[in-house]
């Protein structure tokens, strides 16, 4: 291994490190499972901001949009963009301060645990089927985050794709079986900070290195679509093509919708020491994801200005274009050992994206297992101790699962992430928002919302979808749509809920 590679290598072991140490300081801090959950609802205002969204960006921040954008151009990767910094936006305002309080007094630490707590289902078969939902698309969203670990060492060092891989989900799982959220969260932050970094330095770097970003522009506008909101270039063919109009673009838009039933997210807003520092919380996240999507679509084409250069090979498959990132931090490093070490924590930040989100993911769906579906849905009682431990289970036989899902290495973390994200918001998307703002949703509707919505992301995508033309939108628009469609029918047909309930409900409007 060459010095600078070393000296590369060293920084992200360093990163790496300072993460197991966090998680090993907040071990100390979960007496019970409503710490290891939540924290036990004492999370700060900029933590829980910041922790919120870098959990929320993923490897999708600083691999997949830029390799969309630099493949393709601005085109889906802008509407996609838009879409979730308006849902980032919508979500803090709308739900985080009424979801803070109505879990609060109800008890519920967990989001399927709230659904079931809400409509007050003593079978706890909403919290059953939530977990269920919360796992099936949990393994492969952190899947796609295991992958683009292994991208990253397997590019940079040329480690096999499949070792590389395996050791960091190995790492990811002993900081978050040991600190629990505080651990999460704290590290999430962190993470945050150094991707930020990661994308000023190379945002820097890469304009300079193409010429300037008149070089870069005039690059760009040299392909056809390759700037345009309305087509996209197609690289088989070198021409432009038609993105689809205004069903298209609305399709992307609606990315947005799928931030109303994110449990990672949702289990932010619910942590929080103070409902009033939200606000803080809201201005913060929304700031800071409209900056780093940019920076990070930018970075896409300024890749592809570095490539015309001739300072950098062409990329032109999804998976090898979503390395843009670690490619552009293996130039910085060649400078000298100063360099190097920044590269390190460029590359350090894509860990991060990946780190902060798959920890987050494993924690819930974990706390799906042993809270929602072993504890309540099942009856089987445990002591705090127990629940730990089964918790910690989980999250490693979760961590197993997406490392099989893993193995492939030419999967595309955009498109795993796409579908993993319909999901979620799917099912749980409208059945969030009406939770929390109607309080004649009644147990059987939200049943037929939630269920509605997460099959029709699978009937969307394989069966409807394939069929082109106006079908061929994103399966999270019309699953949304079909779960809010089935909450408001059913519920108006069946009983208006008890009147505990609807005290409950007006309670939590403050």
């Amino acid at each position: 291994m060459n010095t600078i590679n070393f000296c590369i290598l060293v920084a992200m072991c360093i990163y790496l490190l300072m993460m197991l140490a966090i998680g090993f300081i907040f071990s100390k801090n979960n007496g019970d499972s409503t710490d290891f959950y939540l924290g036990g609802r004492k999370m700060g205002p900029l933590v829980t901001a910041m922790s919120a969204e870098a959990s929320d960006m993923s490897s999708w921040l600083l691999m997949g949009l830029p390799g969309l954008a630099y493949l393709s151009g601005i085109c889906e990767p802008v509407w996609t963009a838009l879409g979730l910094g308006i849902g980032t936006y919508l979500n803090w305002l709308l739900v985080s301060k009424r979801l803070r309080r109505y879990s609060s007094n109800i008890g519920a630490f967990t989001v399927p645990q709230f659904f079931s707590k809400r409509f007050h289902d003593d079978k706890n078969i909403l919290s059953a089927i939530a977990a269920l939902v919360i796992i099936i698309f949990f393994v492969p969203y952190t899947a796609s985050g295991f992958a683009a670990c292994g991208k990253l060492f397997n590019s940079l060092f040329g480690v096999d794709y499949t070792v590389a891989m395996v050791g960091s989900a190995i790492v990811i799982v002993l900081y978050t079986v040991t600190g629990g959220f505080k651990a999460v969260s704290t590290t999430d932050f962190i993470q945050s900070i150094v991707m930020s970094i990661a994308l000023v330095a190379v945002l820097i770097y890469g304009i300079q290195t193409a010429g300037g970003m008149e070089a870069v522009i005039a690059n760009a506008k040299a392909l056809p679509g390759h700037l345009s909101l309305s087509d996209i270039y197609d690289v088989t063919t070198g021409s432009a093509m038609s993105y689809g109009g205004v069903i298209a673009i609305i399709s992307t838009l609606a990315w947005g919708l799928g931030y109303f039933g994110m449990p990672h997210i949702l289990l932010r807003f619910m942590a929080i020491e103070d409902e009033n520092k939200l606000k803080l919380s809201r201005r913060v996240a929304t700031v800071w994801v409209f900056i780093a999507m940019g920076a990070a679509i930018v970075i896409g084409v300024v890749g592809l200005g570095v490539t015309n250069a001739g300072v950098l090979e062409y990329l032109d498959n999804a998976s090898s274009a979503e390395t843009i990132m670690v490619r552009l931090a293996g130039l910085i490093s060649e400078h000298g050992i100063l360099t190097a070490i920044l590269a390190g924590v460029i590359l350090a930040g894509v860990l991060a994206a990946t780190m902060s989100t798959a920890d987050s993911q494993m924690l819930a769906a974990a706390s799906s297992v042993s809270e929602n579906i072993i504890g309540e849905f099942f009856g089987i009682k445990l002591d705090e101790k127990k629940k730990l431990v089964t918790a910690r289970v989980a999250i490693v036989i979760i961590a197993i699962l997406g490392v099989l899902f893993a193995l492939d290495p030419n999967s595309s973390v955009f498109r795993i992430v796409s579908f993993a994200w319909a999901g979620f918001g799917g099912a749980f998307g409208a059945l969030t928002l009406l939770s929390l703002f109607w309080k004649r949703t009644t147990l059987a509707g939200a049943l037929a919302g939630m269920i509605s919505g997460g099959a029709m992301v699978f009937i969307w995508k394989f069966a409807v979808k394939p069929i082109g033309g106006v079908f061929a939108i994103y399966e999270l628009l019309p699953a949304f749509i079909v779960s809010f469609i089935f909450i408001v029918v059913v519920s108006l047909l069946t009983k208006t809920p008890d009147e505990d309930v609807i005290k409950e409900f007006e309670a939590s409007k403050g």
